[in-house]
């Protein structure tokens, strides 16, 4: 009888500490995303760790004239460029710029920051982003939240430049303002409109001025998945 009562025991035992591991579980909340992950998921952010590679050509069309416009193609993965414009015809590695002309990537970034700025809310890590509040849209003067992102004062192609994003209850950005230097009076103020879905990314293709006749667009445009 002994073995019995002895493994009964034992048995007894290995319930009561399975008991108390269950009890032990904590279950940690979860994190709220912050503004720049609300807009930038709203954009389709998800998706963009398949993404294979990315092409687009970026063009500004005034009145009835319209631009050549620079093509690119950007493998992410790779962070590789293709860049063709007019004559300029060159392909290279971001993680080597030592022989890469200048005009080209400071023209890459620039060209990629307007294609999607709502990733480069989160990717831009050094930017300081300011808490949300109502505000009036510059070219429709709709009442839409707002913040203001703030690139520090040295680094980049443009450092000190700061942008304030309009963005509506989907948190789709809508319109944006961009100050050079932080100044008080804005540089540029552009809509965001023609969103189109490219494999889950959206891309707002057309950012006009208030007077429409000008608009800096995105033609040929190509998100791949892996």
């Amino acid at each position: 009888m002994k073995p019995f009562y002895l493994s009964f025991i034992c048995l007894l035992v290995l319930l009561s500490c399975k008991s108390e591991k269950k009890e032990n579980i904590i279950i940690e909340p979860e994190k709220e995303l912050t503004i720049a992950e609300k807009i930038a998921n709203a954009h389709g952010y998800e998706h963009w760790q398949n993404v294979e590679r990315v092409a687009f050509t970026f063009k500004v069309d005034r009145d009835t004239i319209k631009g050549n416009g620079r093509s690119w193609v950007w493998w992410p993965k790779k962070d590789s460029v293709h860049m063709k414009a007019g004559t300029q015809d060159v392909t290279y590695s971001r993680r080597n710029l030592d022989s890469v002309p200048s005009n080209a990537d400071k023209a890459f970034i620039n060209d990629k920051y307007w294609f999607l700025v709502p990733f480069q809310l989160v990717w831009d890590t050094s930017a300081t982003i300011s808490e949300p509040k109502k505000g009036k849209s510059p070219i429709n003067n709709a009442q839409l939240d707002m913040i203001t992102i703030t690139y520090p004062n040295e680094g980049g192609y443009t450092p000190g430049d700061a942008y304030d994003i309009y963005y509506d209850e989907n948190y789709l950005i809508r319109e944006w303002t961009y100050r050079q230097g932080n100044s008080p009076e804005p540089s540029l103020s552009n809509t965001f409109e023609n969103y189109q879905d490219f494999n889950g990314i959206k891309i707002a293709i057309d950012h006009k001025k208030d007077n429409g006749n000008w608009n800096l667009n995105f033609t040929d445009v190509s998100i791949t998945l892996d």
